[in-house]
């Protein structure tokens, strides 16, 4: 195939538009991937609106999983035909970041098919901006994990939000038998931290959302970990000015949780659950909330909260996932609620935007 189609974002547009463009070459140390799946964020269109994207025009799209097509010169140990999913973190591999499993704080760290936010030279991201939401893609060779055979595209292509979950519930520093409070838990990052719970000592849920009929249709991904539920749209009208999410936590775990995981994307959700945390709790941020903590510093010092941001994963935790996933130990299939082909990449993408049905994961299937 010597051209392919390819979801493009191009200069003065905030869309997605479709192109027939040159199917790319492998050079010496990259390897070509047929595209199976491709995964869905609603936020690339957020930072590609807010001008986030350095190349332009670019094929977008983190997520990918697919079979090796091609092979460069000087590639060893992959085959041509090797089922693989393709890790999207760019980063220069030798600084203390990189060798000391923080990789996603690397200077050069870059997404393929995504934003980079750095203001050094990036000859990575030069190279490897194009991503997954096309027929091909083109990647260096240390990017590529073997995908388990027992583990669909669909899955594969998604492995790096279930590696962003690992990722947070590993900075909440859980102890066994936790109480944990998930924020905006009916979303991907909500669902995927809900399945993984019980692998990290879970023994209790409290899950927060806007509807309480998404929030019970998450309840069952937990298996048998104890899990209750807080509806924002059950709560008085007033609860963001008068702390009513708070005390409807408060109500449910008078003693406070031992950890939230924060996956809300603005307001005050964030500052009244981490109200809520027990004496030593943490509250881990994954959601890029613009709001401000409405939290005066005391009471964090008084009650040794802990307040731990955190972006994307290693490939120590996307390794984590599929070695969990390879092994039978986690099943994420019942996650891809959503799929798409290629030609659909707008519908795809405004429904992950307006979320007007329940949404947990969403794939493109070039």
């Amino acid at each position: 195939m010597t051209t392919m189609l390819a979801a493009r974002a191009q200069k003065g547009s905030t869309a997605l538009h479709l192109h027939k463009i040159a199917t790319p070459e492998p050079g010496p140390y990259d390897v070509l991937v047929k595209v199976a799946s491709a995964g869905l964020a609603p936020g690339m269109m957020t930072l590609l609106a807010q001008g986030a994207f350095k190349h332009l025009p670019t094929t977008l799209g983190h997520e990918a999983a697919g079979n090796v097509v091609a092979v460069g010169t000087e590639v060893e140990g992959i085959d041509a035909d090797a089922r693989v999913r393709v890790h999207p973190n760019l980063n220069c591999r030798t600084c203390g970041y990189c060798r000391s499993d923080r990789d996603m704080m690397c200077p050069q760290q870059a997404m393929i098919g995504h934003a980079a936010f750095g203001d050094v030279p990036m000859p990575l991201y030069d190279r490897y901006h194009d991503g997954g939401l096309a027929e091909y893609i083109r990647v260096p060779h240390w990017l590529v994990d073997p995908l388990p055979d027992n583990v669909s595209f669909d899955v594969g292509a998604k492995a790096h939000d279930l590696a962003n979950a690992i990722r947070a519930l590993k900075c909440a520093d859980l102890p066994l038998g936790a109480t944990l409070v998930v924020t905006a838990a009916t979303g991907t990052m909500g669902t995927a931290t809900v399945k993984l719970a019980r692998h990290f000592g879970v023994s209790r849920l409290v899950l927060v959302g806007r509807s309480a009929e998404r929030l019970a249709a998450v309840q069952p991904l937990a298996g048998d970990v104890r899990t209750d539920s807080v509806a924002l749209e059950e709560l008085p009208v007033n609860w963001a000015e008068e702390g009513g999410l708070t005390r409807a936590l408060r109500a449910l775990v008078p003693q406070g949780a031992d950890a939230v995981l924060d996956f809300v994307p603005d307001g005050p959700a964030t500052s009244q659950a981490l109200a809520a945390l027990a004496t030593g709790g943490s509250l881990v941020h994954m959601g890029a909330n613009r709001s401000p903590l409405m939290f005066p510093m005391v009471a964090v010092m008084a009650n040794c909260w802990r307040i731990v941001g955190t972006r994307a994963c290693t490939r120590t935790d996307a390794r984590e996932a599929l070695t969990l996933l390879g092994q039978g130990a986690l099943d994420a299939d019942e996650l891809i609620t959503h799929r798409y082909p290629l030609a659909e990449a707008n519908e795809a993408v405004a429904a992950m935007q307006n979320r007007t049905e329940p949404i947990w994961m969403a794939v493109v299937n070039p």
